[in-house]
């Protein structure tokens, strides 16, 4: 863990990051003496892509959405 105060980590922001993203460092900036900020690598939460969502529902297809349509069948504006 890197402990620092205000003015050196505006100084130092570059190679404190860089601790942080290689070296997976915790970095905490004080003010007075007071830490008021940490700097870390983000938690990155899994995402489950396969998952269903229980707002969506299965939709059935009353036709065959491959027939040709007839002239007639078509709306008056595009004819």
């Amino acid at each position: 863990m890197i402990s620092v105060n205000m003015h050196e980590a505006k100084t130092r922001l570059s190679e404190l990051v860089k601790a942080v993203e290689d070296k997976n460092e915790i970095v905490i900036i004080c003010r007075h003496g007071k830490p008021v900020a940490r700097l870390t690598r983000p938690v990155v939460a899994a995402v489950n892509r396969l998952r269903t969502y229980p707002d969506l529902k299965p939709v059935s297809i009353k036709y065959n959405p491959v027939e040709p349509v007839a002239e007639d069948e078509w709306p008056s504006e595009c004819r």
